[in-house]
């Protein structure tokens, strides 16, 4: 299936980064393969200069790299470079959420509440794009709550190498989401900060363990 045509913005290369990151991180696009301009632009409905750009970007980040006279290459994606992101998204996002834990309102939790609802509504109508919504829109709102601006920021950056559609479209991984969300609503509600942080931690862990065994069932490392 080719991928839906992207809308022409001053950032497209940054949206089409995030297209190449996505299928990189889930193996769609294997290590070793060739990211070809050209057939790229065409399969986004975008020019070549967004690819370009977004190529370049990506280069930056160790992803790619560029083959003269050849074009653009995928890097190799280890086991450990896996652990490694969720190691530090689990860090971060659990000092967050525990650092709300200490000051988060019965109107906030309801709003949590309201939004762990908004998932499993999501998760039972298979809607991928309604569930990475509403994934987002939970963890975001831990992190407002939290008030680490600075940390969100870097929690932010990393997330990027989530390939989040693969889980949202992950029935399994959907419903551990909600009963996930439902054990921290009810630590939050406690102010049991201890639990809070190995409770969200335990989500990236999770998180890295079902990447790394689609990564094997796809043949990334075979």
């Amino acid at each position: 299936m080719s991928a839906p045509a992207l809308r022409r913005r001053p950032q497209l290369s940054e949206e089409v980064a995030g297209h190449l990151r996505g299928q990189i991180m889930s193996g769609a696009i294997r290590p070793g393969s060739f990211v070809r301009i050209d057939e790229t632009a065409v399969e986004l409905g975008v020019s070549a200069t967004p690819v370009r750009e977004a190529l370049v970007c990506l280069r930056g980040e160790g992803l790619v790299e560029q083959v003269p006279h050849r074009g653009y290459r995928v890097g190799e994606l280890s086991r450990d470079d896996i652990e490694d992101i969720f190691w530090l998204q689990g860090t971060i996002a659990s000092k967050l959420a525990r650092r709300a834990a200490r000051v988060i309102t019965a109107e906030q939790i309801v709003q949590l509440t309201g939004l762990n609802g908004c998932l499993r509504d999501a998760v039972g109508r298979a809607d991928a794009e309604s569930v990475e919504r509403c994934e987002f829109e939970f963890h975001r709102t831990v992190n407002k709550v939290a008030g680490g601006v600075k940390l969100a920021w870097f929690l932010f950056g990393a997330i990027r190498y989530t390939p989040a559609r693969l889980y949202a479209s992950d029935r399994s991984w959907g419903e551990e989401a909600v009963r996930s969300h439902e054990a921290l609503i009810a630590a939050f509600t406690r102010r049991d900060l201890e639990s809070v942080g190995e409770l969200m931690r335990r989500q990236f862990v999770d998180g890295a363990e079902r990447l790394i065994a689609h990564l094997e069932r796809v043949g990334v490392w075979g």
